[in-house]
């Protein structure tokens, strides 16, 4: 089963590359844009994934997908990076596997000429982290 922070994770991924997500109950694809925002994501971001998770929008999801986010968080669905792309898809743990990744019908995706999407990052963690495997190499290296 998916939790919500994947299903969260996956729609991050997906807006950063301009997909929207379509509400059912009124016939109504939104984008959010910026995702991130320093090392959070944004506000507007966080609000629509409210609304998402929410039970009274009804059946929604990413466009170009046929399962909705009510179904990727059942048992029976898993968030997994895609083999070709590498960005975050729904798998169906048993039975008939997804059709397709949703960037087949982003022309210019796969494109690793680009920044890849990604979620906010803790730029002081980050850099800690680098410092720490940086001096273990020089202690290794002496």
């Amino acid at each position: 089963m998916s939790s919500q922070k994947q299903v969260k994770r996956y729609l991050a991924y997906w807006f950063q590359l301009g997909k929207k997500v379509v509400f059912d109950k009124n016939n109504v694809a939104v984008l959010v844009n910026p995702v991130i925002l320093g090392e959070h994501y944004s506000q507007q971001f966080e609000d629509i994934c409210k609304q998402i998770f929410s039970p009274d929008s009804g059946d929604c999801y990413l466009e170009g997908t046929q399962q909705t986010v009510a179904e990727l968080l059942l048992p029976d669905w898993e968030v997994e990076d895609c083999a070709l792309c590498q960005m975050p898809i729904p798998i169906k743990k048993a039975g008939m596997p997804s059709p397709i990744c949703p960037c087949n019908d982003l022309l210019t995706w796969p494109n690793t000429e680009l920044p890849a999407p990604r979620e906010p990052i803790n730029s002081n963690s980050h850099l800690r982290g680098i410092c720490d495997r940086l001096y273990k190499i020089q202690s290794n290296h002496q």
